[in-house]
């Protein structure tokens, strides 16, 4: 029988294939061989190092917690002008705390204005160990926020923006409860007016003329000044 020429057909005898192609990869600068004219493959890019917008600066400081991010829009004679609003907290985890507010066009740069501003606002809370030296309701606005101290090993009763200011405070044993607006914004404020309003024991006990036993039980005074001399300690460390 004649030889089937047809039933033979191969890139390399057609006249288009790919081995005789002007184009193809044998014919081709530096091709056929995994890229031989470009060094092998492409070279890994660099990235940048790029600032963290939630470092505090501050060694005796953790990084900042970020509450609440927020996109605002802003109606102009063009359209619509987007620029976004973080809600940070900051803190030592030792009885030192602040709240900020920031607001940029891009979400790194509103996240770092709120951590420059949390740590403007830093204060010192009274500390009874683990918890709160007494209950206190804290308000600012519409938002009213209720902490309780609590025993040891209760743990964070709270949600949301409450429990992170806690968390960051250095609280580990207490109940809260708003008590008005679920704002993030609003609880956030109110749980700082209310630590801002706590008492120290001795300066209470000053006041009426009275000694620390008499005013509160034994248990939170003792852990009251235990915390204050690690308070101190830690500073003299840290100085």
């Amino acid at each position: 029988m004649a030889n089937n020429t047809g039933g033979s057909r191969t890139g390399g005898n057609r006249p288009g294939g790919p081995s005789n192609r002007p184009g193809g990869p044998s014919n081709r600068p530096g091709g056929g061989g995994g890229g031989g004219g470009r060094g092998g493959g492409r070279q890994p890019r660099e990235r940048e190092q790029r600032d963290n917008p939630r470092a505090s600066g501050d060694a005796t400081l953790h990084e900042s917690r970020v509450i609440n991010i927020n996109r605002v829009a802003k109606v102009v004679k063009g359209g619509r002008r987007f620029s976004f609003t973080a809600l940070v907290v900051i803190g030592d985890g030792n009885g030192r705390v602040g709240l900020g507010y920031g607001k940029a066009k891009e979400v790194p740069l509103a996240i770092q204005k709120g951590t420059e501003e949390a740590r403007k606002n830093l204060f010192k809370v009274p500390l009874a160990g683990t918890t709160v030296t007494h209950p206190v309701i804290g308000e600012t606005g519409a938002g009213r926020v209720l902490i309780k101290p609590a025993a040891r090993g209760t743990g964070v009763i709270a949600g949301g923006a409450a429990r992170a200011i806690l968390e960051e405070a250095g609280i580990r044993d207490v109940v809260c409860k708003s008590l008005g607006s679920h704002n993030n914004i609003n609880v956030a404020r109110a749980t700082i007016a209310g630590l801002k309003d706590l008492k120290r024991p001795d300066e209470v006990a000053k006041a009426r003329g009275l000694s620390p036993e008499e005013i509160m039980p034994g248990a939170i005074w003792r852990a009251y000044r235990e915390s204050e001399h690690q308070s101190a300690r830690s500073q003299e460390v840290a100085g």
